[in-house]
């Protein structure tokens, strides 16, 4: 409205002092020390309200564009990169391009300014925070939280891949990454085996209730005499190892990685797109050499304890064979052992004495060889697999032999002799019977007795 001025609740206090003073109510000392402003700064703002009135507290630039302003041809120019190359970008990462590739210098918030009066970008609604804060470990080592993310991390350049990543919960730091087809045990067992081999033996680990970690049924019978608790593969080598497997209960409690997953869908994605990386070789080479040291460095914070809690890492032989899918089979009396439709030969010298019916232990490591223990000793074994018989129709052995189509009745010729037998009395038709439904059996073979 004309004629009206609108002030904040500074400018009221510094307008009303001021005209205490004009009008020789207060002195100049109690006015500033009020205002909490250097007596020369509250001098000037009197002589501006003598000559301006109420208008004289008010700042000079208020209204007023600022003289630091991006020019209009450059902030067309930016407006113009970002919606041709980085119309789905964040206004932080597209700032952080925008000087890496085209060499502007632009702060985020000139950016997130235009992207928005441009409607390029919308800034989301912040979810509800939980509530319940837990603190960071420690030190680095103590916990690191691990997870797989299932996304369109290639953007259709190639299939659907998971990411596997391991986070240390103390520092933020992206420990380890890596690209696989699938989220399987084999492949959660390699990655761990790779962040041990670079980072030691981590206190314990965070993860959630997939069948990776957890089993989800109840102890059975010989599981509870040995008062144990059922184990997956990956449990039971973290186990052997000393690790700690912590389990989450709700996505929100393990919300550190989740967090990094969103940030990772947001700018690895469109790093890999950037530089048109459509392999997982590609992708895991990039991820390793570039984005890992330059995400570490951006979001990685120092820890409260400087002491590292990792482990020396055991030696290469104790991790193959502690990361591997391990099953029992049962001695058959040709002392063969029968796994996944190989059968095994059991030799005769074996460091421990073994015998029909008892239980061993095939362990298939992660390099796809077979190893047998018994009582936790290794036995010879020869691959026999060629030297049997295929086992087919639930194990019962069947002849190969080619099976007709139709199976056709035998039909006698017309000149076959029991066409031309005499037919007997007990043969003979009924009145009014056809002759062609006489039955056709053969005649009974009669032989002379024998004299002696």
């Amino acid at each position: 409205m004309e004629g009206t001025l609108i002030m904040t609740e500074q400018d009221r206090k510094r307008y009303v002092r001021a005209m205490e003073v004009i009008e020789g109510r207060m002195d100049m000392d109690t006015a500033s020390r009020l205002v909490q402003l250097k007596r020369r700064q509250m001098a000037r703002i009197v002589a501006r309200v003598r000559q301006a009135g109420a208008r004289g507290v008010q700042h000079r630039l208020r209204n007023r564009p600022s003289n630091h302003r991006l020019g209009e041809q450059k902030r067309r120019a930016i407006e113009q990169i970002v919606r041709e190359q980085y119309a789905d970008f964040g206004p932080t990462l597209a700032a952080e391009k925008l000087g890496e590739r085209q060499g502007l210098a632009v702060s985020v918030g000139t950016v997130r300014k235009i992207m928005v009066a441009e409607g390029i970008w919308h800034a989301g609604k912040q979810g509800k925070r939980h509530r319940a804060r837990r603190e960071r470990r420690e030190r680095r080592g103590e916990m690191v939280q691990v997870d797989g993310s299932h996304h369109e991390w290639f953007e259709g350049r190639r299939a659907k891949a998971v990411l596997l990543a391991f986070i240390d919960d103390a520092t933020s730091r992206l420990a380890y990454a890596m690209f696989v087809e699938g989220e399987t045990t084999e492949a959660v067992m390699k990655a761990m085996w790779e962040y041990i081999d670079g980072n030691g033996l981590p206190l314990s680990i965070y993860v959630d209730r997939d069948s990776i970690y957890v089993v989800n049924r109840q102890a059975t019978v010989e599981e509870q005499l040995r008062d144990t608790q059922p184990q997956t593969h990956f449990d039971r080598a973290m186990e052997e190892l000393g690790v700690q497997v912590i389990l989450a209960r709700t996505p929100q409690a393990k919300g550190r990685v989740e967090r990094l997953f969103k940030t990772l869908q947001d700018r690895l994605v469109k790093e890999m797109r950037l530089r048109g990386i459509s392999t997982l070789a590609e992708a895991n080479r990039y991820l390793w050499e570039e984005y890992l040291p330059a995400h570490n460095k951006r979001f990685a914070v120092e820890p409260r304890e400087p002491q590292d809690a990792h482990r020396a890492a055991p030696s290469a032989e104790r991790l193959a064979a502690v990361f591997t899918v391990r099953e029992a089979r049962t001695v058959q009396n040709d002392y063969t052992v029968r796994y996944r439709n190989q059968v095994y030969q059991i030799g005769k010298e074996q460091a421990v004495r073994i015998s029909p019916r008892q239980r061993v232990i095939v362990e298939e490591r992660l390099d796809g060889t077979r190893h047998f223990r018994y009582k936790g000793v290794a036995l010879h074994v020869t691959d026999v697999s060629s030297m049997t018989r295929p086992r087919v129709n639930g194990g019962r052995r069947m002849k190969s032999m080619a099976i007709p189509s139709r199976v056709e009745r035998w039909k006698p010729a017309p000149d076959h002799p029991w066409r031309n037998r005499p037919v007997t009395d007990d043969e003979a038709p009924r009145e009014g019977a056809s002759l062609a439904t006489l039955p056709q059996r053969p005649r009974a073979k009669v032989e002379e007795p024998c004299h002696f």
